[in-house]
């Protein structure tokens, strides 16, 4: 009598508008998951200090009070919002196996994770705006990169940001998901929970690759002319010592570019051509995904930027 009961209760919630979603941790290394937690709070701490304490030196520092450093302040900003929007799930699924999520929650999530990644998008663009006026143009940079067109700059990302983000996220909410509703990450990630709709996505799907179009169809063109600019300012210097000395300047930002494109182009991968690949690849992918931009962007920046090196260094000596 019990089966059949649970049977009739499964069969009930197989098809709602209101699902409970899981998500899914380490694969296969459910038994190891306290001990997986500790090398993901490093990551998390790091992300979180490291992008705070750019914040900071840059708020305080009335010496980078300049356009490269207000988008380098952008920038650390929105990592912070994908360290924060994904870290309470992870931590959770690796500390107290708490998996379950509501669509409602699963859709905040959303827009905060996809959110902050289109800010990222639209903030490296802008960083590579910057850097291909001060090579290109060095006479006008000031005159072209004002504090008010630094403004209208980020208030046109923000603007992008939440028009595609919430046009996306509505036209979840009429869907039906049907019963094992299991997640292939720690977090809800768009592409991964319309794959699991009972109604159809055709709608979602081109919304979906209208925002990919709008975000890194765009940005993506816009940062190659520019260092395509680049470049070609540089090699129109004489000198090889200059060439190397003006193009050192685009270090910090082409690494930021690396670390931001290659994880999430290579999790678009595996999820259209790799669902042969275990479990576990797409797990560490989506993680490395969210985690390598928020760590390692403070990293560089703080290495190969020798202002940003001296304001922190200050600040942690009290000079």
């Amino acid at each position: 009598m019990l089966p059949v009961q649970e049977n009739m209760e499964i069969l009930g919630n197989s098809t709602s508008k209101f699902p409970t979603f899981l998500l899914t941790g380490i694969p296969g290394l459910e038994f190891a998951h306290a001990w997986i937690s500790i090398p993901f709070c490093c990551l998390y701490a790091t992300a979180l200090s490291g992008n705070s304490m750019i914040l900071f030196v840059i708020i305080t520092q009335q010496s980078l009070h300049k356009p490269m450093y207000y988008f380098l302040s952008m920038l650390s900003a929105a990592d912070l919002g994908l360290t924060v929007s994904t870290m309470s799930t992870t931590l959770g699924i690796l500390w107290f196996d708490a998996n379950e999520i509501s669509l409602d929650m699963c859709i905040i999530q959303m827009f905060f994770l996809h959110g902050f990644t289109c800010t990222e998008s639209g903030v490296l663009v802008a960083m590579a705006f910057d850097r291909c006026v001060a090579i290109c143009d060095p006479l006008r940079y000031t005159s072209i990169l004002t504090n008010y067109r630094i403004i209208q700059m980020g208030l046109l990302m923000v603007i992008r940001t939440v028009v595609l983000t919430v046009l996306l996220l509505l036209l979840l909410k009429p869907l039906n998901f049907c019963g094992g509703n299991v997640l292939s990450h720690s977090y809800c990630y768009h592409p991964d929970v319309i794959k699991l709709a009972c109604s159809d996505t055709q709608a979602n799907s081109i919304c979906g690759l209208i925002d990919l179009i709008l975000t890194t169809g765009v940005d993506t063109p816009c940062i190659v002319l520019s260092y395509i600019l680049i470049i070609h300012s540089v090699l129109s210097i004489s000198s090889p010592q200059e060439q190397h000395i003006v193009f050192s300047t685009c270090v910090s930002h082409l690494g930021a570019v690396s670390i931001f494109y290659i994880p999430m182009i290579s999790l678009s991968l595996v999820h259209r051509y790799g669902r042969s690949a275990p479990k576990v690849v797409h797990s560490m992918m989506a993680n490395m995904y969210l985690l390598f931009p928020p760590v390692l962007n403070p990293i560089i920046y703080s290495v190969k930027t020798k202002q940003i090196r001296k304001a922190i260094l200050s600040l942690l000596l009290m000079k």
